[in-house]
């Protein structure tokens, strides 16, 4: 398999690392450790691509495989939505194929291998944030400068939401540009990045 991913160092901007991580990559985040977590398209996983297969993945900086799902999830991913880091922990936001469907907020915790999985209170977000019991999501307005905000808490078992508004923004929100760390959602708007707090 060709190396399609690339690892710089953030002292000197060397390149470190080339290596294989799959194909059809909708959202990747990577943790305080430096490891990568990915989230991967039906094209990836249903596309013959060894890598994208099981839906999500974690990768070492080195391009070793770290970390796979191994029938921990509710349902078999289709398709990646956005990616977010809370402390030592990562969060990848991805919706099934399957007849009974749904949007899945996934949380990782590298340390121990712990996996949890909730039904997320908003289908398909582009942008997740959390932080504690909080969580922000994002959802954008196709072609328009708007998007959909989406304020939630975890009660339980169940994230709810607790405030639903439509922004405007300064520029259209760009597929795929939304990303939290640690209960901060970065989502770019045309030229513009924004902050948004969970």
């Amino acid at each position: 398999m060709e190396p399609e991913a690339v690892v710089f160092s953030l002292e000197s901007g060397d390149q470190e690392a080339t290596f294989c991580i799959g194909d059809d990559i909708p959202a990747l985040v990577t943790d305080r450790g430096g490891s990568i977590w990915t989230a991967y398209g039906d094209e990836g996983i249903y596309g013959g691509h060894p890598e994208s297969a099981a839906g999500l993945a974690g990768w070492s900086a080195d391009g070793r495989a770290t970390w796979a799902p191994g029938g921990r999830l509710p349902d078999v991913p289709l398709e990646g939505c956005t990616a977010a880091t809370e402390g030592d922990r990562v969060w990848l936001v991805w919706y099934s194929g399957s007849r009974r469907g749904g949007t899945f907020l996934t949380r990782i915790t590298p340390s121990t291998g712990e996996v949890t999985s909730w039904p997320s209170p908003v289908r398909d977000p582009d942008g997740f944030a959390v932080r504690d019991h909080r969580a922000v999501l994002t959802k954008r307005v196709h072609n328009q400068r708007s998007t959909e905000v989406v304020r939630a808490e975890l009660d339980g078992d169940t994230w709810g939401v607790t405030e639903r508004r439509k922004i405007r923004v300064p520029g259209r929100v760009v597929m795929r540009c939304g990303q939290g760390r640690d209960g901060l959602l970065w989502l770019r708007a045309g030229d513009t990045w924004l902050r948004i707090e969970a």
